[in-house]
This record gives C-alpha cells, structure tokens and sequence, in this order.
C-alpha cells in the first residue's frame, strides 16, 4: 500500500491533556481508504477520547480485537451501537470466560456481558472470526493465532479459563495487525500474549517483508523474567525499527530497558498521540 497512514492512541494507562486514561488500549488506524478501530479499552474513555480527539468512531469501517479481555473489550458494546456499517475481525475465542488468579482469589477478566450480547447480535457477513492470518485489504492483515515458537516467552501472567486455576488460559486469540509500508511493516499489537517475538517473526512471514519499521501497543512485559526482557529488547535491537511506542501493560522497567537500549526510537504512548508515516 502507498505510504499514507495515521495511527491514534485513543485509549491507554498513560493520557495527554485533557483526557482520560484507563487501563486498557485502543488505536485509531486510518489508512488511505479504511478507519480501523483496534480494541476499545474497558470502554469508560474510549467515546470521551475520541470527541476530544476529533475522531468518529461511528465512521469506522472494521473494528478488530486483539484478543477477548474486558480492558481490550469493554467498548465493543458502544462501538457496534454507533457505527452502523463497521464489520468485526476477532478470534471465535474472545467471547470464553477467564480468570486472573493472584493470591488465591479468582478475578474475571473476560469480555463484559453487554460487548457479548452486542457482537451477538451483528450480523452474519459482518462478523469475521479470524481462526487463521486473513488480509483486510491489499498490505493491512491480520495475524491470526500466532505459533508459540521461543522457549522465553510465556502469556505474561496467571491466567486460567476456569475459577480454580486448573485450566491455564493459553489466550490462543491474541492476534496482531500488520500494514506494509515502502519503508517497513508498521505492527500494532494489543497485549502481546502470544510474545512480541513470536509476533513480529509471524509477520515478517506472513507478510514477506523482513524490515520492522514500527510497532506500537502494549508489549506485556510487566512481569516478564530477566531472560525474557533481555531476549525481547535484544530481538528488537536486531530489527532496528524506527519507532518503538510502548503502550499499556508493557511496564516501566521493560519501557526504561527498551530506551536504554534504543535511545530516542523508543516513544512510550500515551492516548492522544498520533503517529504519522
């Protein structure tokens, strides 16, 4: 696709002035002829956001979801209620119930009841489940289920499907999004549970592009082991984007390792910044 893109944080932990921040993601992508919407936070600042922001959400043609947690989720319900003609690209998984376990106590972490209802009721050539890499238009796609390759990444916390913990959640539905660009693949990843590496290897794949020009998202390496840190930012040295935007739940140990390791390439995120390539 020619070189004309514009990607907004509308939702995340961190906020410009004057808007909300929340524990969750959501980018605005604006290609040269479609308005995506990748995750919709817990779905408190996400329409707050986007007025401030000058951007109408219910312009948007595909909403897509990276995977099927209520910090990811929890807009879907206004998403699909105010944007008429959108079509949806997700995992069949995201709508399965599944718990944090911390301390012994059980927190669910699935998708809220209202998003579920409302993907529920979209219609049939509205609704895509992605159970394999698609292409929503000529270099923009979308991962799929992204194989489990490296020995050092892991889903980045306790997650189970199940309240007693005897169930692990293997989140199969983490996907990403890719557009290719003449200088390079721009990634937009919303929790990288499948592991950044394993992320961007699939990509580069799938896409048949090696040059990683830019990746922005929540990255999850909060509580990520030293191995996997120095892994991850040793990989990403290696590609040498130009833009790193760490976002969400990458964590501030893993965003100072990343800058010390990149310098100026790295640009945490905040909601309200927009890149343009």
């Amino acid at each position: 696709m020619g070189d004309n893109l514009k990607i907004t944080i509308l939702v995340d932990n961190q906020a410009g002035e004057g808007l909300i921040a929340e524990h969750g993601l959501s980018l605005w992508i604006e290609t040269q002829d479609k308005r995506i919407l990748f995750d919709t936070g817990q779905g408190t600042a996400l329409p707050d956001n986007a007025r401030k922001l000058a951007i109408g959400l219910d312009n948007a043609d595909i909403l897509v979801l990276s995977h099927g947690h209520y910090d990811h989720t929890g807009g879907v319900f206004h998403v699909l209620k105010h944007a008429g003609g959108i079509e949806l690209y997700c995992h069949p998984a995201v709508v399965q119930p599944r718990y944090s376990i911390r301390n012994g106590i059980a927190k669910p972490i699935h998708m809220p009841r209202d998003s579920m209802a409302a993907i529920d009721k979209l219609s049939a050539h509205k609704l895509h489940w992605v159970s394999r890499a698609a292409l929503l238009r000529q270099g923009v796609g979308l991962t799929g289920p992204i194989p489990r390759d490296t020995s050092y990444e892991d889903t980045g916390g306790p997650f189970y499907l199940d309240p007693e913990g005897r169930r692990a959640d293997p989140i199969d539905d983490d996907l990403a999004l890719w557009v290719n660009t003449p200088e390079g693949l721009i990634v937009c990843v919303g929790c990288c549970h499948a592991g950044m590496v394993n992320i961007l290897n699939q990509v580069r794949r799938l896409s048949g592009v090696s040059r990683i020009r830019a990746v922005i998202g929540g990255f999850h390496l909060l509580h990520a082991s030293d191995q996997r840190l120095e892994r991850t930012v040793a990989a990403l040295r290696s590609y040498s984007p130009d833009i790193v935007a760490p976002c969400h739940c990458t964590g501030g140990r893993a965003v100072q390792a990343l800058m010390d390791a990149l310098g100026e390439r790295v640009s945490p995120g905040c909601s309200g910044l927009t890149y343009k390539f």
